[in-house]
């Protein structure tokens, strides 16, 4: 490969986050995917050069790693037609495949308007797979005069964002695409450019495989017009300067002709090409040589990481004898350079990830030759296994590999210090499991209805989209993926064998219009009983909210499943009035409109009727939503709902109906308690569904006066500047959650050290972990020339930025670390997961317990909670990612200045002034560590406040003389009780506290079990009933709260759903008055009836107790329970001094099981019964 090599770069100081696509001369930053968009400019710029005026047609499909090349397209649109590129989508793979197919045969039926049309085709692998025909048959067509086809191949080898794991060289090497495997960003551009050339002078297709590691890189680059010589072979055919054919006639016998040209002449010149410009290079060689290594792509700098980290530089390879041939093109061989390369050689050793493909060509290759080397790859010379053909393969796997193999036969010292590491690492006993942070549905999502809510008894198959994740949110509910557009033919094909009768199957809108509608069509000619439930949301969510190519409105895609034999169609949405608007004659007039509240009812139906029905569920995308609000193309609502910390029983219930993340589950005096995240809520208002009455619509005030936030008190210019770590490579590893900013921190980062010319390999580890999961960022802040993977090796990192403390305390993620040289940065803001939303037995784990863990493999760090900083100084969570930042640079983690990242904040143009206070408010934390607690730090929606004890309080606390623990306890619960109901019920509970701590300070000295007794002691006796509900929604802290978060003049409803109105579900008629189905919104002048009701507690309990006719169960349910608590302690009180201690212990809590309102906290009771039978019955 020749590379015209440039240096003395300088940097403009006027740099651009566009110069990535129109510097033609210097050092750019780039990703992947934009790197896939240079490349189409470079080309055109190229061919100008040559005085070609070439248009070029982009289309195929998206699909992770290359989901977000075609947003990237149409947000270039307008330079890109000034190169007369064109971005055309295809509505599936192999239809986008077609397109550029028939953009090579345009000189064939017309004048051109350009001197040639390139294209460019891209899909995952599987759309790979499913365009193996129309490959074959473009490849045999040929490309047009001066023009060259990339078919771009995103292969997911590790199947982080995939169904299931992929390698496509072997259905392009079936389609007989020569195939080019760039192993980097520079690489994406100048491979690229041979790529198209090759595909010019060969006629073929030009495959151009791109993994997930390249695609999600960030990386620094040289760009120059004459970076790349290319040189034409001189390759003659039938005696004749090489020219190829096309032939459009491609049937029967006209198409031998063609096949005899692929293999004998288009092959071949791509081969010549490939030797005249060295795209394959020999890069490590010696005279004494006996031991080679062929790799490619990523894999060779994968190779490379091993050497460094192994210590194995260029001068021991060259004296140990070891040779290595890097391919930038996997398929056809160069026979010259592997017959050079393969000279004098004992051994080669084949080193590529997945299949054995290089392996294969190259013993196909090398099996003739006299004295050939041994061949190692896949297996040993005893057929061992060596390289493993499953899973990802890393540079530490290379490391163990290379080190095992070799280091006994060269010579190599046992003591190796990458080898101590990765062994030090594996043997890492990381203690109790941890909870994980798995994909999730984003907030407001409209999967949260359309998948998860089924008949009782009823599952669904899964498929292709976000929907899948319903499999992890409900096991049993939802189950099995098929391929993309096979959704629903599997229950056809199952159907005559099982017993069962009926199947739901869920469908995005944009697999349906990929080619869903084909299995759709196929149930109905099966004649299954099957309803599909297509989920109509106008995006292609999974990879960037794209609009579905080939879609169709929602009253045309009705007419079209009834016009397929459909029986009956029924739409859902949250809002039925939308509709009112359209035409009736648009619509099939067989079509019912029902509201998502009556999903379950709308499937019953469809379940009873014969045949293939259609759901279709109305409701936008969420993140897509919120986006298009924050652009002011989609209506704000102005309501917003707040849970009242005090009436909230954290039952969980509200997670349950709304799977949204935004309904925290946060912890407090009192124990679980939920809240609304409200900067991440977007508006789906389905939680408020929840059996509780402590949800509150809010109207927030239009005036300005919220909560003030508070001024950044300290001068930024006086902060000390650190003392940074001095290497060639500083390797940073980022931990966060999927769509709260990591990429954006990492890439921030990477443009400060571009605008300090130095070079930077950034890598995001996202996939669907952008939905609520993990993500992890790599970034290497490279001082010096040589080549590096994009991956953080383990034990190598620097600085490990803990944005989110469940990932960070991942094991596989603290194999990062190394308590000789990272320095950790942990954000100990406790932030739930999917899981901890739905359920009130998934807890957040010990918070200390993961930290400490952290610290244990860290040489030093630096511990703040990041998300409340954030959201006491900007009332937002957003900003919390750039405080630790600032809070590592100010930990020297970080190897340049504060003046470049904060130059990059402002390039990136996002929210600059907070963003840039945040990063200096993580300096201040860490050079004025006192700093912080001058502060008292604001916690939105927070109601817990010091207790405000009257005498007759502090004289019943007083007269038992409780130690310090139990004192606290008491302060926050005795005052509750005399206002609850009077002084003598609070003595009942001072009363039963003290004979337990008597008991057990005489007899344990301890105040354990007192403790315990005295938190659910209250729990059980401070029950909320409609008294209750109505006193702790009077309370002053309510009303700061929601004006500190929504300003003062903020109009407030109560979100309640009376007993006496749900008993009328199921009386016809009046089941169709408001607050019958759901709750009603009772505005501010509904507090006279609280101030009614919180004056009438002295009827609780009475005969009088009106409140109790239509909860009747409830109050004798929970009067049961708090005798059964007070009777099973009294009787078993004389085990405190034995054996049995920790069981009473054990059922002191038990109480924390009892939750909610009504028929979700009857069912707690069930389950606090039989645990407390197991406890003393075990």
């Amino acid at each position: 490969m020749q590379l015209t090599h440039m240096t003395d770069i300088h940097l403009n100081d006027k740099f651009s986050l566009e110069d990535k696509y129109t510097l033609l001369e210097g050092r750019i930053v780039l990703s992947g995917i934009q790197a896939l968009v240079r490349l189409l400019l470079d080309q055109n710029r190229a061919d100008l050069i040559k005085g070609l005026n070439t248009g070029t047609l982009v289309s195929g499909y998206r699909g992770s790693p290359v989901g977000v090349l075609d947003i990237n397209l149409v947000r270039n649109k307008k330079l890109l037609d000034q190169h007369n590129i064109n971005f055309i989508p295809g509505v599936n793979e192999d239809l986008g495949a077609t397109l550029i197919y028939g953009s090579q045969m345009a000189g064939m039926v017309s004048n051109v308007k350009y001197d040639g049309v390139l294209g460019m085709w891209y899909g995952k692998a599987p759309g790979v797979d499913r365009s193996g025909d129309i490959f074959r048959h473009a490849n045999f067509l040929g490309v047009g005069k001066n023009g060259g086809v990339l078919a771009v191949a995103g292969d997911d080898p590790s199947c982080k964002s995939s169904t299931l794991p992929s390698q496509s060289e072997p259905a392009l090497f079936d389609a007989m695409m020569p195939i080019f495997y760039p192993g980097n960003i520079q690489e994406v551009l100048d491979l690229g450019r041979y790529a198209y050339e090759m595909s010019r002078y060969s006629g073929l297709w030009s495959g151009f495989k791109i993994v997930t590691d390249i695609a999600d890189a960030f990386s620094s680059v040289i760009v120059h017009p004459e970076r790349i010589n290319i040189n034409i072979p001189d390759f003659q055919y039938n005696g004749q300067p090489w020219k190829h054919t096309q032939n459009a006639k491609l049937v029967g016998h006209h198409s031998l002709p063609t096949e005899k040209e692929i293999h004998l002449g288009r092959i071949e010149a791509a081969k010549h090409f490939l030797a005249s410009n060295e795209i394959n290079k020999i890069t490590f060689s010696s005279d004494k040589d006996s031991i080679g290594i062929i790799t490619a792509g990523k894999t060779y700098y994968d190779v490379l990481e091993a050497f460094e980290s192994l210590g194995w530089d260029k001068e021991f390879l060259n004296n140990k004898g070891i040779r290595v041939l890097k391919l930038g093109a996997t398929f056809p061989v160069d026979s010259n350079i592997v017959k050079r390369f393969s000279e004098n050689l004992d051994e080669i050793f084949i080193i590529e990830e997945k299949r054995s493909f290089i392996e294969m060509l190259i013993k196909e290759e090398i099996y003739n030759y006299n004295n050939k080397p041994i061949i190692v790859g896949k297996n040993d010379e005893n057929n061992k296994p060596l390289i493993p053909g499953y899973g990802e393969l890393t540079a530490d796997d290379l490391s163990k590999i290379l080190f095992k193999r070799y280091s006994s036969r060269l010579g190599v010292d046992s003591d190796n210090k990458k080898i101590n590491i990765i062994t030090e690492v594996d043997k890492r006993i990381y203690g109790q499991s941890l909870s994980s942070r798995s994909m999730y549905f984003c907030s407001g999502c409209p999967h949260n209805t359309s998948t998860v809510k089924l008949p009782e008894g009823d599952s669904a198959f899964g498929g292709i989209g976000c929907h899948l994740m319903a499999m992890f949110v409900d096991d049993g509910k939802a189950f099995g993926t098929t391929h993309m557009g096979g959704e629903g033919a599997q229950w056809a094909g199952m159907e005559p064998f099982v017993e069962k009768e009926h199947m739901f199957q869920n469908i995005g809108d944009g697999t349906f219009f990929h080619s869903g509608s084909l299995a759709l069509r196929q149930a109905v000619a099966a004649k299954s009983h099957i309803t599909y439930k297509i989920l109509y949301n106008r995006a292609v969510a999974m990879t960037g909210a794209q609009d579905p190519d080939g879609g169709l409105d929602l009253p045309e895609l009705t007419k079209y499943l009834k016009s397929q034999g459909v029986e009956k169609v029924i739409i859902t949405t949250d809002d039925t009035s939308a509709y009112d608007t359209i035409e009736k004659s648009r619509w099939d007039k067989d079509i019912e409109i029902m509201h998502r509240d009556d999903i379950v009812d709308a499937q019953k139906k469809l379940k009873a009727t014969k045949g293939v029905t259609v759901l279709v569920h109305d409701q936008s995308c969420a993140a897509n939503l919120r986006r298009l609000r924050k652009r002011g193309l989609a209506h704000e609502p102005k309501k917003r709902i707040f849970i009242n910390e005090a009436v909230c029983e954290g039952c969980g219930d509200c997670g349950v109906k709304s799977n949204c993340l935004s309904v925290q589950p946060i912890k407090t005096e009192y124990g679980r308690k939920t809240q609304i995240d409200q900067p991440s809520c977007n508006k789906d208002y389905s939680c408020v569904e929840g059996n509780c009455p402590s949800f509150i619509q809010v109207i927030p005030s239009e005036k300005n006066d919220k909560r003030i936030l508070p001024e950044i008190n300290f001068d930024p210019s006086i902060i000390p500047n650190p003392k940074k770590i001095q290497k060639d490579v500083a390797n940073i590893f980022m931990l966060g959650i999927g769509g709260t900013g990591v990429v954006t921190v990492n890439q921030i980062i990477s443009t400060a050290a571009f605008i300090e010319n130095k070079k930077v390999i950034a890598l995001d580890q996202t996939g669907l972990s952008q939905k609520g999961g993990s993500v992890v960022s790599h970034l290497k802040i490279v001082d010096n020339n040589k080549e590096y993977s994009s991956r953080v090796a383990n034990g190598e990192s620097d600085a490990y930025l803990v944005f989110d403390l469940l990932t960070g305390a991942n094991p596989k993620n603290m194999a990062k670390l190394s308590t000789k040289n990272s320095t950790s940065i942990i954000s100990t803001s406790e932030i739930p997961t999917g899981d901890m939303v739905r359920s009130t037995a998934e807890e957040y784990p010990e918070a200390s317990f993961m930290i400490d863990l952290i610290k244990e493999y860290s040489k030093d760090s630096e511990l703040l909670n990041a998300t409340e900083l954030s959201e006491h100084f900007f009332g937002s969570n957003m900003q919390a990612n750039f405080i630790v930042i600032g809070a590592a640079y100010q930990a020297g983690s970080i190897p340049l200045s504060n003046e470049s990242i904060e130059k990059a904040i402002k390039i990136n143009g996002v929210a600059v002034k907070q963003n840039t206070e945040a990063f200096n408010i993580g300096r201040k934390i860490v050079s004025d560590p006192h700093w912080i607690d001058t502060i008292d730090l604001y916690r939105s929606g927070s109601l817990t406040s010091e207790p405000n004890l009257s005498s007759e309080a502090i004289k019943l606390i007083d007269s038992i003389s409780p130690d310090e623990e139990l004192r606290n306890i008491l302060e926050f619960r005795t005052q509750e009780l005399i206002d609850y109901q009077n002084l003598a019920f609070a003595k009942e509970y001072i009363g039963f506290v003290n004979t337990i701590y008597i008991k057990e300070k005489d007899l344990r000295s301890s105040s354990e079990l007192s403790q315990n007794v005295a938190r659910y002691l209250f729990k059980l006796m401070a029950t909320k009933d409609e008294y209750e509900v109505a006193r702790l929604s009077l309370k002053a802290e309510l009303d700061s709260a929601i004006s500190q978060e929504f300003g003062k003049s903020a109009k407030v409803s109560y979100m309640l759903h009376p007993p006496f109105l749900k008993a009328m579900q199921n009386i016809p008629i009046l089941n169709l008055l408001p607050g019958v189905k759901s709750k009603l919104a009772l505005g501010s002048w509904f507090k006279i009836f609280y101030v009614i009701l919180k004056n009438m507690k002295f009827l609780r309990g009475t005969a009088f107790d009106f409140m109790a006719w239509f909860s009747n169960d409830v109050r004798k349910a929970d009067q049961k329970a708090l005798n059964h608590y007070k009777t099973t302690i009294t009787e078993n009180i004389d085990k405190i001094g034995n054996g049995e201690y920790q069981s009473l212990k054990d059922f002191s809590t038990l109480p924390d099981i009892i939750r909610g309102y009504e028929e979700v906290r009857l069912e707690t009771m069930e389950e606090y019964y039989q645990k407390s039978d197991n406890i003393f019955n075990s």
